[in-house]
């Protein structure tokens, strides 16, 4: 499958998953020219359930350089091909909205069961999160908070990804942050940025979204 058919592909099932009440049979051809075209905004049109938005157009992360903690460049590509829950977060301080998007996004990631290997997570900033604080003192499970941010991903997010964006790659990839900044993302296999999730979504709904998502993709 090529990569543009591939990212048809992933946009159609995050279409299915978003709760959309179909009240008519939609020829199949006519549905899939008017919605992958733009020329449809059926999500706009008949509005979602308790699944995450989508991002219309998605965007890509390897459009924006990226360095590890050590300052190598690498690409989201070079990651292992996983559907990944991404947490951006803007500024030198990991806040409570930070702290509690990747609480919620590890419970949801162990909360998967046997989806939990094709599924990854990744943090994402324009500073580096041994340069970045944090800025609570208590957890979202209510257990002290460690020194530093570098000290929580180490101590309770193992497997997460670690990333440092270009300057102005927070702006372009993940606007929606600004105005919610309870807000995460779920970026396809290729790099694409499908559809955000914040916190007027239940836990439930989500992995729901997540197994459904997996069962229905090659990814």
């Amino acid at each position: 499958m090529t990569e543009e058919k591939q990212i048809r592909s992933n946009r159609l099932v995050l279409l299915m998953i978003a709760g959309i009440p179909v009240t008519m049979i939609l020829a199949a051809s006519w549905l899939w020219y008017y919605v992958v075209n733009g020329e449809l905004d059926l999500i706009g049109t008949v509005g979602t359930a308790n699944s995450g938005r989508l991002i219309q157009p998605p965007r890509q992360i390897d459009e924006i350089a990226m360095r590890t903690d050590t300052g190598a460049a690498m690409k989201y590509t070079d990651l292992p091909r996983k559907w990944t829950m991404v947490i951006a977060n803007e500024g030198a301080v990991c806040d409570a909205s930070c702290e509690k998007s990747l609480y919620v996004t590890r419970q949801i990631h162990v909360a998967l069961g046997k989806g939990f290997s094709r599924i990854g997570r990744l943090y994402l900033s324009e500073q580096a999160s041994g340069q970045t604080s944090l800025g609570v003192s208590q957890l979202s499970d209510e257990r002290p908070a460690p020194g530093s941010l570098d000290e929580l991903l180490d101590s309770e997010h193992r497997g997460l990804k670690s990333l440092t964006l270009a300057a102005g790659g927070y702006e372009k990839l993940f606007p929606e942050q600004r105005q919610d900044k309870s807000t995460w993302y779920l970026v396809d296999p290729a790099g694409w940025v499908m559809m955000s999730y914040n916190s007027g979504n239940h836990y439930k709904d989500v992995i729901s979204d997540l197994k459904f998502l997996l069962k229905n993709s090659s990814g």
